[in-house]
């Protein structure tokens, strides 16, 4: 469950960025992934696509950065670092 909240949120996040900047889609996101997020890039993926249907986020790149640092503060989140949206 702590998966797909967690996941929602970003996606929400994800539209709220390209409402404000007007866009007509998102191009690719970058996220970082905590080591113990529970996601492998391509387990992150399977969820994003999913979560992402119907959105401004739906088909959109997704770029990594993986952490090794099981104490860092966010060691269990996923974080959304940028966002590139297209106006056309």
């Amino acid at each position: 469950m702590h998966e797909s909240a967690m996941m929602k949120n970003l996606v929400r996040q994800i539209d709220d960025v390209a409402t404000r900047e007007g866009a007509k889609s998102v191009v690719s996101i970058s996220v970082w992934l905590g080591a113990l997020s529970h996601f492998t890039p391509e387990h992150f993926v399977e969820h994003f696509r999913e979560d992402a249907k119907g959105s401004l986020a739906e088909g959109a790149e997704v770029k990594f950065e993986v952490s090794n640092d099981t104490q860092d503060p966010k060691a269990q989140d996923a974080v959304l670092v940028a966002v590139e949206v297209s106006e056309d």
